[in-house]
């Protein structure tokens, strides 16, 4: 029985079964986010998928609603976004402060971070969702693969599309899976890597191409406008920035190391600053509509108090606003304390006053400013390439800054560290924050879509908050032991560069030590306020061309690693949807196209994460190599392994997408 058919006031949406699924999927999503994340820099978004597992598992119950499959998706989108505490919460290893990751401390940032972000979402969504015109592209998608999903079990054409849609998935994860797992033999790279000398004067540049088909599949969600923009980013980074300054370095040091060292030590400033005034530009152009959204939810809130509540239509009743106020009031008081807690675990007891009550209006403020920007962000282009970690660069400066302010002053010379450990604390709460508010948007664009209660979803996202906020620890602990981090003593060679996490920890030892060299940034701020202006001119003179600008700063702070592939990705997806147009099913390819994209980057995240328990437990396994206890072949194999992966690589995104366009062609033929 379809959810259209059945009475309002017993259609089944927020059900046992649903949270109990819903909470499963969010487990083994965030597991698999945090080591991509980590590895790659970047998270996706996992709304899709997970629609796709929940429609095909909830299908056998007759009375099962597109209503309650949304609910399963908005729980287990969670693990897309509350993964992002890595681009900060790895900060504290890397500078020596935590030699692990504390369960219930690591627990507590997420979940009432995640908590507050849920709250912070409910005004937003009727300026950002119900008042604006923002595409939400994954929202979107996800709105239509449930839309296919729940089809009446009597219309061939929508089972067969939903038979199809769990295919793509399925065969897309088991190819990445696959791949993924031929690489750790190192029969296949991971990348493909070239260095070269630029000029005669010693300059140097380089890419390193990712054989990823997670980054890949990140490219096809975002799309063309997003991968140029990180194009154009990196050619600014590699194609000018590493150059540059590669010439004031040390020329005598391996081409390698000069590219990397000066692209980590001077290129990556200048991407802040980028992302910073980019994030700026989009916060002031938001005022107004978050002011209205704000108007709007009092006013339901009077309807709902003159006992109107029923007038309202389904898609506009949240959480009351009143109830929202509460629980948000209810959350300062533990984040004051854990704030307290740490500050005076830290030895900065003396001025616990201020680090609680400041933290906590820093909290408050900073993440209301960075859920805007990167909600705005997810409307426009998607979570998957939420500019959070980007714009969480202001964050951090800003709360390093405070400290030097207000702190430092009244402290010894030892307390330093102490100082930068406290300011990338504080960071990881705002990011969880942001993190939920972005997410949860885009899920209500979903339930928008088809007919959802916003309060429902609310509540549900609450779920997914604490069941993900329970597994990021625990995964966080066995990716350290297993790899390391990159910088950190003892790491091995394969420790995961945890991007962000490294320069966020970076900028926050810079502000507090006083070293950090402002000028870069500088650069990073022109260029972004250029990049800005572009696109203002594109958006007045052109029908669709846009270069948003955080995806520039994104593409010059990221690793070439972390951003090629993507834009191969971009081009590649949106060329795929150009054939689609002419195609007998253009919309059904189209589908098709994203729900392969979803398989893709889940199979090789998963992989990542029990990969990383064999290398973790090796010794205890009985391997000798304890780096890459799979490993078939030697170093001597790397540069065939290069090859052969690449080539392989590319016949399979060929295969693959040649037969999803076969498969949506073909439904409803007999």
């Amino acid at each position: 029985m379809s959810g259209k058919t059945l009475p309002t006031d017993h259609r089944k949406e927020l059900t046992v079964r649903g949270l109990i699924l819903g909470v499963i999927i969010t487990v083994v999503f965030t597991a698999a986010n945090v080591f991509f994340g980590l590895k790659a820099g970047l998270t996706f978004a996992t709304s899709i998928p997970a629609a796709v597992i929940s429609m095909a598992l909830l299908r056998g119950f007759k009375d099962s609603t597109i209503q309650e499959n949304n609910i399963v998706q908005t729980i287990a989108s969670a693990a897309g976004t509350l993964s992002s505490i890595i681009f900060v919460l790895p900060g504290m290893i890397m500078i020596g402060w935590w030699a692990d990751f504390p369960f219930w401390t690591s627990f507590a940032v997420c979940a009432l971070g995640g908590i507050l972000g849920v709250m912070y979402s409910i005004p937003l969504r009727r300026a950002l969702v119900t008042n604006s015109d923002l595409p939400y592209p994954e929202g979107l998608a996800c709105a239509e693969v449930l839309k296919v999903g729940s089809g009446d079990d009597a219309d061939a054409n929508s089972v067969d599309e939903s038979r199809a849609g769990l295919l793509a998935v399925l065969w897309g994860s088991i190819a990445s899976a696959a791949f993924a797992v031929v690489v750790a033999t190192q029969v296949f790279a991971s990348d493909f890597v070239r260095y070269f000398r630029v000029n005669d004067k010693g300059a140097v540049s380089g890419f390193d191409f990712s054989l990823s088909f997670a980054l890949f599949a990140i490219g096809h969600l975002v799309g063309l406008s997003v991968g140029i923009a990180m194009l154009i980013g990196a050619i600014i980074g590699w194609g000018w920035g590493v150059p540059h300054f590669s010439m004031l370095g040390d020329l005598s040091q391996p081409m390698a190391d000069l590219a990397n060292g000066t692209w980590s030590t001077k290129v990556r400033f200048i991407g802040a600053g980028a992302i910073g005034v980019s994030a700026i530009w989009t916060l002031a152009k938001l005022v107004k509509p978050v002011i209205t959204g704000l108007t709007s939810a009092m006013a339901a809130a009077k309807v709902r108090k003159a006992g109107e509540a029923h007038t309202l239509p389904r898609t506009e009743r949240d959480i009351p606003i009143g109830i929202v106020g509460l629980i948000t009031l209810a959350c300062f008081i533990p984040i004051a304390w854990l704030l307290g807690y740490f500050g005076t675990s830290a030895g900065l007891g003396a001025h616990v006053g201020v680090l609680a009550i400041g933290g906590v209006a820093f909290v408050v403020l900073m993440g209301f400013f960075v859920s805007t920007v990167c909600g705005y962000m997810a409307g426009l282009i998607g979570s998957s390439n939420s500019p959070l970690s980007g714009v969480g660069i202001l964050v951090v400066i800003a709360a390093a800054l405070l400290l030097v302010a207000f702190v430092k002053p009244y402290v010894g010379p030892d307390e330093g560290k102490a100082l930068v450990a406290f300011a990338l604390f504080i960071t990881s709460v705002v990011f969880t924050v942001a993190a939920i508010a972005n997410n949860n948007l885009q899920d209500l664009k979903t339930g928008q879509l088809v007919d959802a209660t916003p309060w429902r979803q609310q509540v549900a996202l609450v779920v997914g908050v604490i069941a993900g906020a329970a597994v990021i620890p625990p995964v966080l602990d066995l990716i350290n032991k297993a790899y390391g981090f990159v910088g950190v003593a003892g790491a091995g060679a394969h420790a995961l560069p945890a991007p962000q996490a490294g320069l966020i920890s970076a900028l926050a030892q810079g502000v507090i030590t006083g070293n950090i060299d402002w000028s870069l940034i500088e650069i990073g701020v022109g260029i972004g306020i250029a990049i800005i202006a572009i696109d203002e001119i594109l958006a007045r003179t052109t029908k669709g061309a846009r270069i948003p600008p955080l995806a520039v700063g994104l593409g010059i702070y990221l690793p070439t690693v972390s951003t090629l592939m993507v834009v191969v990705g971009s081009v590649v997806g949106w060329y795929f949807d150009r054939r689609a147009d002419r195609s007998a099913r253009p919309e059904s390819t189209k589908q098709l196209g994203v729900l392969l994209a979803s398989g893709l980057i889940v199979g090789e995240s998963i992989v990542g994460v029990v990969i990383a328990a064999i290398v973790a437990f090796a010794d205890k396994l009985g391997f000798s190599n304890l780096q890459a206890p799979l490993a078939l072949v030697g170093a001597d194999f790397g540069e065939k392994a290069q090859w052969i992966g690449g080539i392989v690589f590319a016949l399979t995104v060929l295969f693959l997408y040649r037969w999803v366009a076969r498969m949506a062609n073909g439904i409803g033929r007999k």
